[in-house]
């Protein structure tokens, strides 16, 4: 038996940030999101889970169960600016360059971006997490434009969204999926990031997600689920490796 401690060295862990988003569009006739577009200016990006909320049922004068609510997953995203591609997904069209027409037709799209992971040893080099969000739907928002004055800010604009959840074998379908770079392996990592990211030979795409769980196919019975840990900063090797890692995008 090993007793229970708080607060060890190298357990204080803890996340923070936002960076390295990506817009992807769907192909219309096929539904895959095949179309990578790097988005910068990233402020915010807000997780708002909704419903999956209890129902009590009563029966013989007693709380006999509780049926949950479906549970959905929307958020807020707040940047400084946007891709250009996304204007149509913000019911926006350009009929010509320059010339933008408002109210029309939203589309879907979807996003991914990178949280830091931190501790009290690596700082935010201790790895990160990457968010991948399918089927999302912008809402119509406010933007507040204010004169140039002597403390100056940056507009910041801000869009809410819903998500429609996609099909997952062998379980419910799902609008969002984390990848936590401290439990997976560099190399299933890695091969990850150059579909979202794209290479040299392939065009940024969002796989779906058969075809991430595919990716990082669980251990096999009864050996160690930890993985060596991905750190953010290049130049670093992760324990059990030898010889100079690949650099990593940051």
């Amino acid at each position: 038996m090993v007793k229970l401690a708080w607060d060890q060295v190298g357990d204080r862990e803890y996340e923070t940030g936002v960076d390295k988003g990506v817009l992807y569009l769907p192909d219309p006739t096929t539904g895959d999101y095949d179309t990578g577009i790097a988005w910068n200016g990233l402020v915010t990006v807000t997780e708002s889970p909704s419903g999956a909320d209890a129902h009590p049922q009563y029966a013989d004068n007693i709380k006999y169960l509780n049926l949950v609510a479906a549970e959905q997953f929307g958020g807020t995203i707040d940047a400084f600016t946007y891709p250009d591609e996304f204007g149509e997904c913000d019911g926006t069209a350009e009929p010509s360059p320059g010339v933008k027409v408002s109210a029309q037709h939203r589309k879907i799209f979807g996003l991914c971006y990178r949280t830091r992971l931190g501790n009290d040893i690596d700082g935010t080099d201790f790895g990160y997490k990457l968010h991948l969000v399918y089927g999302a739907l912008a809402a119509p928002s406010a933007k507040a434009y204010g004169t140039i004055n002597d403390t100056p800010a940056a507009l910041t604009f801000s869009w809410t969204f819903t998500t429609t959840p996609v099909d997952v074998a062998g379980m419910k379908p799902t609008a969002l999926i984390t990848i936590d770079s401290t439990k997976v392996g560099a190399a299933e990592l890695t091969a990850l990031e150059d579909i979202l990211y794209g290479a040299a030979a392939t065009e940024a795409r969002l796989p779906l997600p058969d075809e991430v769980i595919t990716l990082f196919p669980p251990p096999p019975a009864g050996m160690a689920t930890e993985q060596p840990r991905t750190l953010v900063g290049a130049g670093s090797t992760p324990a059990g490796q030898t010889g100079n890692p690949e650099p990593k995008n940051n």
